[in-house]
């Protein structure tokens, strides 16, 4: 029975070999971020709540990226599983011109609607914090943010598709540089060090910019120079021709899942504004939570990838049995990396508040939060998995149901009607708010247990 669950040596070896370098891109990148955070906490609560909220509005965006070339890419593994490179540069190109039009689309929204949409975050409530000032530094940060946009759509589509192939660690490297160059130029344009002047939020904003072109210009660079290694770059830009069948074919698998990564990330913003009815308090408490949080979860998250680029493969290449029993492994590491990364999190819980520069009040709902999303990481990581092995196969419309259309006809609801029409003190809103995820776990069970998902898609 174990074996159902338990894979060998090997089978880790193989798996690892795909989820490190993630784990380590992530790792890095999110430890930046977390100085970065800190950093920008270090200047005082308006700032540091003004920089998380533009940072959500662009989780967004980002996310709705991150499902198109995602939903090309389940076609583009299956499509490198068969050595069909063709196929492979037929996804890319149609990845580029999606991530394009979703930009130029993100512009319009956050040029014309940047007051709106931060002050949906911005509600009396508690005593730290002035709102009109965090509502400034905010859209100070938006429009300088907005410049790096563009680099940003096209290496997602160009790592995306390294990644399918199994060449994760030119996307890890990147990424790396990126993070390094951001942290040193944060630190001297937030603080005005070396005879630049102290920007604040702007001296941020600046410096993730500049990261982004460099990242994005390393992976591009790398992509066309090792034409051997990446065989279906090859004319890639030549007689720029994608034909109809194709389109539509990558179009019905992308549509879903960027509908639902956008839903699902514009789902999470709207629940962290009935968060916000408690307070500007709560919104820099959420802020340091998910900061720690995303620290601790890299294990897991790669775990998804490692599902996406193995599973893929396996189904493209018509191993539907082996494909399964590679999902139910991974998803049982998942769940065990999860537990790992929540534990170290509890150990910390009290500490890490502390570097920021911000109230007592701030500090302490701060280190409530990370005590009770403590206690559902393994939620998370199996909720994760599942939906990577689910997406695998091409089951999009699934996934779509699964994850945003859940989030929005129950969980949204939920916290509105606990923000809006209850006194419930934010830690409490909190447990419940997550506790509703356990009728998400049942169904993702119900749904990977009946196989459904396993097919090969190519052959559609």
């Amino acid at each position: 029975m174990y074996k159902k669950f338990l894979g060998n040596k090997e089978f880790y070896k193989g798996v690892l070999a795909i989820a490190f370098p993630i784990m380590i891109q992530n790792g890095i990148s999110n430890f930046v971020n977390l100085l970065d955070n800190i950093m920008i906490g270090r200047i005082g609560t308006e700032q540091m709540s003004g920089v998380s909220i533009v940072n959500q509005l662009l989780f967004v965006f980002i996310l709705c990226l991150f499902g198109t070339v995602s939903g090309a890419g389940i076609l583009g593994a299956q499509y490198y599983g068969q050595k069909n490179m063709k196929g492979v540069r037929d996804v890319l190109r149609i990845k580029l011109v999606f991530s394009i039009m979703i930009m130029i689309f993100a512009f319009i929204i956050f040029m014309t609607f940047d007051t709106n949409l931060i002050s949906l975050y911005l509600h009396e409530g508690s005593q730290a914090g002035d709102l009109e000032a965090t509502l400034l530094y905010g859209k100070e940060y938006l429009k300088i943010m907005m410049i790096g946009l563009p680099p940003m759509a096209v290496e997602m589509s160009y790592s995306s598709t390294l990644r399918e192939s199994g060449e994760t660690k030119v996307p890890m490297r990147a990424s790396v540089i990126a993070v390094f160059v951001n942290l040193i130029l944060n630190y001297i344009l937030i603080f005005g060090k070396l005879g630049f002047p102290a920007l604040g939020v702007a001296g941020a904003a600046i410096a993730t910019v500049i990261s982004r072109y460099i990242q994005a210009a390393y992976v591009i660079i790398w992509s066309h120079a090792n034409i051997k290694s990446n065989p279906y770059m090859e004319g890639v830009y030549k007689h720029f021709h994608i034909s109809w069948n194709m389109f539509a074919k990558v179009f019905l698998l992308a549509l879903p899942l960027m509908l639902n990564e956008t839903l699902w990330s514009a789902g999470t913003a709207a629940v962290n504004t009935c968060y916000s009815y408690r307070g500007l308090a709560v919104v820099a408490a959420i802020n340091i939570q998910q900061t720690i949080y995303n620290i601790f979860n890299i294990m897991f998250i790669a775990m998804g990838d490692a599902i996406a680029i193995l599973v893929g493969q396996q189904l493209g290449a018509g191993n539907i049995e082996k494909a399964k029993q590679t999902a139910t492994r991974i998803i049982v590491m998942a769940v065990f990396f999860a537990l790992s990364g929540g534990l170290m999190m509890l150990c910390v819980s009290n500490i890490f508040p502390r570097a920021y520069n911000t109230t007592d009040e701030v500090k302490q709902l701060a280190g409530s939060l990370i005590r009770i999303i403590v206690c559902f990481t393994p939620v998370h990581g199996f909720l994760h998995a599942v939906y990577f092995s689910i997406r695998s196969g091409g089951k999009t419309f699934v996934t779509f149901l699964f994850d945003s259309v859940y989030l929005w006809i129950i969980a949204f609801p939920f916290a509105y009607v606990l923000a809006h029409y209850t006194n419930v003190d934010i830690r409490h809103m909190f447990i419940y708010c997550q506790s509703i995820d356990l009728i998400k776990v049942a169904v993702g069970f119900f749904i990977y247990r009946s196989g459904i998902w396993a097919r090969n898609i190519t052959e559609i």
